[in-house]
């Protein structure tokens, strides 16, 4: 039997017993420590699982002797222990988004590059039976040349979930709203599936009905690929309880291939259920088109039949774990990671600056990529 990869967590906060639950249940990972500021937080969530509890991450590292850390702090706090676990010698996986700047990300993968050491996001949806569906039917030419993607996403969040952690709804402790905590993953999958760099980016954002926060709660965005792919976005947080979100990709010879990947009122990590299972919601590869009704049965069927947060969570996981072992690529990079930030940034700058941005984008030193509030 394979020797195991002794494993730890970052940030004991709403999402850490997920990653918890996964690095439990994969047969390559010891889950051995946890880590957060706090340590009476640490030392309650490590009595959970009987594994030990600190608030400092090289400590933790070297005196655990860990192979791999998950980074499961809020979103602007990702950089300065994924840095350091990575020095002291840990791979890294950082949960979505990677981080809310780009000069943050830019910081972790050098430091990734400078220890030899691997880092990667997690974008769990990638590893959805549909959405793995559609990204093999767009490799296999079923629709010819991607040329048109969309992504709707049309959610809800109140004020007691903007008031459970003060970090939320604030631009210096959240860096962001709806686009860099709820939609990574479909802006994450929009770029895997329509498989080119984006070109250019022409995007607004707005808060309608949140006024007790800071950031936006609707996004929109138009891109252009270098492929000369086409593709539009729009995300919103302020549709009660919530509708969906999809991902529609059209191709070159008139098919289309699509995954409604959320349904109903939006998933909270530590506080709700995922109320529809991922499914199909658009096939009309030629020969195909009488399948939709067998996959959306049979996916949902085996999405009901798990835990879909533990058990998706775990795939990415062990993806993470195996590309340790046999010295691969893991399916989601850090440079993957990177994109999503790319992508939401180039949308606060847009409206910012009052025009379109062009790819790739690099950190603006002492400068906000929104409109000046902070």
């Amino acid at each position: 039997m394979t020797e195991k990869l002794k494993s730890g967590i970052i940030g004991c906060g709403k999402v850490a017993a997920i990653h918890a639950a996964a690095l439990i249940s994969i047969p390559k990972s010891a889950f051995t420590a946890v880590c957060d500021a706090d340590i009476v937080r640490a030392r309650e969530f490590a009595s959970r699982y009987g594994v030990s509890a600190y608030n400092n991450v090289t400590e933790m590292v070297n005196k655990e002797k860990l192979d791999v850390v998950t980074i499961c702090t809020h979103h602007p706090v990702h950089r300065a222990p994924a840095v350091e676990a990575l020095k002291a010698g840990a791979n890294v996986l950082i949960e979505k988004p990677m981080a809310s700047s780009l000069e943050d990300c830019d910081t972790m993968l050098h430091a990734s590059e400078e220890t030899g050491r691997l880092i990667a996001m997690i974008s769990q949806r990638r590893f959805y039976s549909p959405c793995l569906r559609l990204k093999k039917a767009i490799d296999s030419g079923k629709i010819g040349k991607p040329v048109l993607g969309n992504v709707f996403m049309f959610g809800w969040r109140d004020e007691p979930y903007y008031q459970s952690d003060p970090w939320r709804g604030t631009w210096k402790g959240e860096g962001g709203g709806v686009l860099v905590n709820q939609s990574p993953h479909q802006l994450d999958l929009l770029q895997w599936f329509m498989g080119g760099e984006i070109d250019e980016l022409y995007g607004v954002w707005k808060n309608l009905n949140h006024p007790y926060i800071e950031v936006e709660d609707t996004a929109l965005a138009i891109l252009k690929f270098k492929n000369g792919g086409v593709g539009n976005i729009v995300v919103s947080n302020s549709q009660k309880p919530g509708i969906y979100g999809k991902v529609h990709i059209h191709g070159a010879n008139g098919a289309s291939v699509g995954v409604q990947t959320d349904g109903g009122a939006m998933f909270i990590a530590g506080m709700t259920s995922i109320l529809e299972p991922p499914v199909n919601d658009l096939w009309s590869v030629p020969g195909e088109e009488e399948e939709l009704k067998r996959w959306v049965r049979e996916d949902s069927d085996f999405f009901n039949s798990v835990k879909p947060m533990e058990y998706y969570h775990g795939l990415q996981i062990q993806d993470f774990f195996d590309a340790l072992t046999d010295s691969r690529k893991p399916m989601v990079t850090g440079a993957e990671g990177r994109i999503t930030v790319e992508i939401f940034t180039a949308i606060y700058r847009s409206q910012r600056d009052g025009k379109a941005v062009k790819f790739p984008l690099q950190p603006e030193y002492g400068r906000n990529d929104f409109d000046g509030r902070i």
